[in-house]
């Protein structure tokens, strides 16, 4: 059966998760918090009303204090520059410096390229590349400084080139450009802070059935059976997030055969 372990390996460590409302967010949120970490969610959805689909940063809090776990929110949108800063700000108030940032919001929009819109494109730029970028550079002087951290950014398969034969795309060429951008981010900054002991990594999904999947209309009888279940994510991102820098850094994992290859079986969730 799930349950927190305070004393866990995260033990005393301050987690930062962007997008944790619901879905992938939500799942890793739990997984880190059950190994100890103090954890701060954030999304724009906090409370009910605030989002047509279901899940709220507080049903995500409310989730990890109910087993034992140490949580609290920070409502913010990732898209303002202002509030990626005051969400960094109020977490080290809360818990402390970060040790740990996962990098997992999005906004998607599946247009062709050839209609898709100026301000749907800067939007989507800003929250899956910008974001990831600013919300690393907001953390890393304190990681840097303590020699000690873990970045983890959530990507997608949608980030690899596309093969032929060529089949009609449903508009994800942004998408991918945004999630091929991110991967290069990662292995970039990986190298840049390798000596001071800071982790950089992507854990690729797949597809997992969440709220934000089902309003795309992703899973349907021809992807069913690639649907993934969301424990092998959560779990692929708790290892990441508490690796040993010197060798679990600026890898793409993705979650199902990373898991395989350290003979890991994904944790139940609280």
């Amino acid at each position: 059966m799930a349950s927190i372990n305070p004393n866990g390996p995260l033990k005393g460590r301050t987690a930062v998760v962007t997008g944790a409302s619901r879905g992938i967010g939500e799942a890793i949120a739990a997984r880190l918090a059950m190994e100890g970490a103090r954890v701060v969610c954030s999304a724009r959805t906090a409370e009910s009303g605030d989002s047509k689909l279901p899940g709220t940063l507080h049903d995500t809090v409310d989730r990890i204090r109910r087993a034992g776990g140490e949580a609290t929110f920070i409502k913010a949108d990732l898209s303002v520059a202002e509030d990626r800063e005051r969400l960094i700000e109020q977490a080290v108030e809360a818990y402390g410096p970060v040790d740990i940032l996962i990098n997992n919001a999005a906004v998607t929009f599946f247009i062709p390229v050839e209609t898709f819109p100026k301000k749907r494109f800067d939007l989507m730029m800003e929250v899956q590349v910008w974001a990831p970028f600013h919300l690393s550079q907001l953390v890393l002087p304190s990681m840097r400084e303590r020699k000690q951290g873990w970045i983890v950014n959530i990507s997608s398969p949608a980030g690899l080139h596309p093969r032929m034969p060529y089949a009609r795309r449903s508009g994800g060429t942004v998408y991918g450009m945004c999630k091929a951008a991110l991967e290069r981010f990662t292995t970039g900054l990986a190298s840049e802070v390798y000596d001071d002991n800071v982790a950089v990594n992507v854990v690729s999904p797949g597809l997992v059935d969440t709220p934000g999947v089902a309003v795309h209309g992703l899973i349907n009888e021809q992807t069913r059976d690639r649907v993934q279940p969301i424990e092998f994510i959560a779990e692929a991102v708790y290892r990441l997030a508490s690796g040993d820098p010197k060798t679990l850094t600026g890898k793409i994992e993705y979650a199902e055969p990373f898991l395989k290859e350290l003979a890991v079986q994904p944790a139940e969730l609280v």
